[in-house]
């Protein structure tokens, strides 16, 4: 299976609204519409004919023709049982750069077979979709998800939905300075939950700023009084901001079940997490001031030793033993403004 996803729309749009439909999507691929209508624009085109770049077929017959051609081929089939399958792996047998599955009444259970078969294999495989809900589910089957999706729909807001499922955010992680370590008395701190399994340098960004935040590392590590819990991460006060997946951002106290957040490693690598639970409670409070490149911000966090920040090596840091001069990983930007957790650009502010 390939390691990039793609999103491909077959619109269902009479032909007389195409251009309308097209004019409202970006760098988003197009399956069975005519090519000139897509002249100057970013669009791959697959099409069900001879003039085609790629060949759909339906039968071994019309993929042995194909294979005399020279074209690459793919396979469609509609999976009703096993033997479908068991077809749609032969077709990969026989050459065939891609699949195209449409499982309408069965979705998880055949695709989850399928994937198991041609994960090792060169053939791709996707799927068909009528709503950004299903493209989410097919692109995490089995984890590997599938390598592709064809969203059947005539809704711009629908393909920009599930294109947000493709979406992944690298972070440009920093070293931040230490300035100041503080006891501030306590307070109310949130716990969060995920229905994800974090591994070492794994965490999330969390801060009083929208711009400046630190990577607070998951409870992966136990002690002699805690057990491990890999899922969790002790993000901070409930003031404090992070990142979600749909470029905004959240205050720790709005997370709740079935939040989608960044998960980030210290290279800066994210992927989505969805929020089983958070835990909000009181406890006693340290404040973090630190530096990135000329800008400052601070965190709250619980002040306890389960609550680690990660060092520029890779190594963990307890709160409790944070002094200044330390170094730590974290994120920083120039200032904007937000509304709503949404960033305005433009606007004038000032945060201390």
């Amino acid at each position: 299976m390939a390691e990039s996803k793609d999103l491909i729309v077959r619109p269902t749009v009479p032909k007389a609204g195409l251009d309308k439909f097209l004019s409202k999507l970006k760098n988003v691929s197009m399956l069975n519409i005519d090519p000139k209508s897509v002249a100057g624009k970013k669009f791959q085109t697959i099409f069900e004919s001879q003039d085609a770049d790629m060949v759909i077929c339906k039968t071994f017959d019309q993929m042995k023709s194909a294979k005399q051609a020279g074209k690459p081929f793919g396979y469609f089939k509609k999976v009703l049982g096993n033997a479908d399958v068991n077809e749609i792996e032969k077709a990969s047998q026989a050459g065939a750069s891609f699949v195209i599955v449409d499982a309408s009444d069965w979705k998880i259970i055949p695709l989850e077979n399928i994937i198991a078969k041609l994960h090792k294999s060169k053939t791709k495989v996707y799927a068909m979709a009528a709503s950004a809900k299903e493209v989410a589910t097919m692109f995490s089957v089995l984890e590997l998800g599938v390598d592709g999706v064809i969203l059947a729909t005539d809704s711009a807001e629908e393909v920009e939905k599930a294109s947000q499922q493709l979406s992944t955010v690298r972070f440009p992680i920093k070293v931040a300075k230490i300035t100041e370590v503080k006891d501030v008395g306590t307070g109310e701190r949130v716990c969060v939950d995920t229905a994800s399994m974090m591994g070492m340098g794994e965490g999330m960004l969390v801060g009083s700023r929208s711009n400046f935040m630190l990577l607070v590392h998951n409870e992966s590590v136990g002690s002699s009084f805690t057990s491990p819990r890999p899922f969790r991460v002790n993000a901070g006060a409930v003031y404090c901001y992070t990142i979600t997946p749909d470029g905004n951002t959240r205050y720790l106290s709005e997370v709740e079940s079935g939040t989608e957040v960044w998960i980030v490693n210290k290279e800066g690598q994210s992927r989505k997490a969805v929020v089983g639970r958070s835990k909000i409670e009181t406890r006693p409070l340290l404040l973090i001031r630190a530096e990135i490149e000329g800008e400052t911000g601070t965190v709250i966090l619980q002040n306890a030793e389960t609550i680690r920040l990660i060092k520029p090596d890779g190594k963990l840091l307890s709160v409790t033993e944070v002094k200044v001069g330390d170094q730590v990983l974290g994120f920083a930007k120039p200032p904007t403004g937000r509304h709503f957790g949404m960033e305005v650009p433009d606007e004038y502010i000032v945060e201390k």
